[in-house]
């Protein structure tokens, strides 16, 4: 591979090459203010050399061999690790993540890839004979085949670490991959692109990076008939138009959420506020499984505000290169703004304001809302804020009721002490993954994870997004 230099300070990754683009992108600083990089866009020029590149790769990614894939997953795991203060210091600035949140990002996503290595083992095929009446002495050897070339879509909230979650199983099943990064945050894939043409041999082609903004080649991608299939994470409005976008291609998307926590009486309330608070404050709220309505029964409704109200001080916003802080800015005024609306409607409605609630532009703090009424628009759509929105319910049915109000289905949490109970409800709240007295949280991906309804498409998680990407071709003797 060759590499050539570019007016940017950094430029997009085609067919193992770095190239300007027709356009720029211009990164803010959310660490420091003012502008932090110069990233070239594509337009549809570009994407479409990139997915012509990633067409004439699909046979020599095809071709590679489970070791050679591995050789590849292992070596940027290396690297991810070998550049952690770089791409820690990266996401600080282009995402706003304190520090301490960067550094496990990083080490996420470096796990991730070395955990596809042995999902790349992993598909090995399968021997079946004939078993029913008329195919006896058939035999058929049914081998895994990669899909083609897979489109990455990825979101601003986890830059590298869903990303990760993206390319590596996609490579693992030996597919060209075309990655678009959120236009916030394309930094940490121009690194990531480096670092596969350094460490690698991935064949030209293999993987290329276009960031770019949605509305220039977002559609013209998953539009276009060279690719095979989609993974995606985003807002539920965004994945529908994809999807509409896209015709008969593999869809994998992981959508919006507002996770309910339901609590009952019988809760550790101690742990359940712990659990409560990580789960609405973390990285600012801006996490697809953050906690955005707590349904708390009418009998410790006011005992959980109360201790919620008591570890505000552990989340409160900070320096961002502060070990210690927990929180930071949102990533632009205007998701500021939409938070702020939602906390007025609820107000308006006749929610009490309880602490925070103030709004410096970018910068919101956590939030904690009471006595919330069942129509306030907090507890129906995603807010992507740090807001604890506690609304009070009469009995489990009530619960239950109001967690299934809506198409949002991705994550959901049960705080009791009662195991029947804890069982039923995760079993009866419509969402993807539930969590037993504990906030959600989808770890690195060992346990599937996905939402229905608008939520999503598909499951994440390597194993099973490995499968995503996968076909089978069945040869019969």
């Amino acid at each position: 591979m060759t590499a050539t230099t570019t007016s940017y300070d950094h430029a997009l990754y085609i067919d193992g090459d770095w190239v300007d683009g027709g356009g720029s992108l211009t990164v803010d600083d959310l660490a420091d203010g003012g502008t932090f990089a110069r990233v070239a866009a594509a337009t549809e020029r570009e994407a479409e050399r990139a997915l012509a590149a990633a067409q004439r790769a699909q046979e020599p990614m095809a071709d590679a061999t489970v070791v050679e894939r591995a050789r590849w997953l292992e070596a940027i795991a290396e690297a991810i690790e070998a550049e952690s203060e770089t791409l820690t210091q990266t996401i600080v600035h282009e995402a706003g993540k304190p520090v301490a949140s960067a550094r496990s990002e990083v080490a996420a996503a470096a796990e991730r890839f070395r955990r596809a290595v042995a999902e790349a083992r992993d598909l090995q095929g399968e021997y079946l004979e004939g078993t029913t009446a008329g195919h006896e002495g058939w035999n058929a050897v049914v081998q895994p085949r990669p899909v083609g070339t897979v489109a990455c879509i990825a979101p601003y909230n986890y830059p590298l670490a869903t990303t990760a979650l993206q390319v590596a199983p996609a490579l693992a099943a030996g597919n060209s991959v075309v990655l678009k990064p959120s236009s916030k945050t394309p930094v940490c894939s121009a690194i990531l692109a480096r670092l596969v043409h350094e460490v690698t041999d991935v064949p030209d082609g293999g993987f290329n990076v276009v960031p770019g903004r949605s509305s220039t080649i977002g559609d013209y991608i998953a539009g276009d008939d060279r690719v095979d299939a989609i993974a995606m994470t985003g807002s539920s409005d965004a994945g529908k138009h994809i999807a509409r976008e896209s015709g008969l291609v593999r869809l994998h998307m992981e959508l919006g959420g507002n996770a309910p926590a339901i609590v009952f009486p019988d809760a550790d309330l101690a742990a359940t506020a712990d659990a409560c608070a990580k789960g609405a404050f973390k990285f600012a709220g801006q996490r697809c499984s953050a906690v955005g309505r707590i349904l708390a029964h009418e009998a410790v409704h006011d005992d959980l505000v109360d201790r919620l109200v008591a570890r505000l001080d552990e989340w409160q916003p900070g320096p961002l290169f502060d070990e210690s802080t927990a929180v930071g800015p949102l990533i632009s005024e205007s998701q500021a703004e939409w938070v702020a609306e939602l906390v007025d409607d609820a107000v308006d409605r006749g929610a009490t304001l309880v602490a925070g609630g103030d709004r410096d532009g970018r910068w919101f703090d956590p939030t904690v809302l009471s006595n919330v009424p069942k129509d306030a628009r907090i507890l129906h759509e995603e807010q992507f804020g740090p807001v604890a929105a506690i609304a009070e319910v009469e009995s489990e049915a009530e619960a239950l009721a109001l967690a299934n109000a809506d198409d949002l289905g991705l994550d959901a949490a049960v705080f009791t002490d009662d195991h029947d109970r804890a069982m039923r409800v995760a079993e009866a709240v419509e969402a993807g993954a539930v969590r037993i007295n504990g906030a959600p949280s989808h770890g690195l991906g060992d346990i599937p994870f996905g939402g229905v309804g608008d939520s999503g498409i598909g499951r994440e998680g390597l194993g099973h997004t490995v499968e995503e990407f996968v076909t089978s071709k069945s040869i019969v003797l």
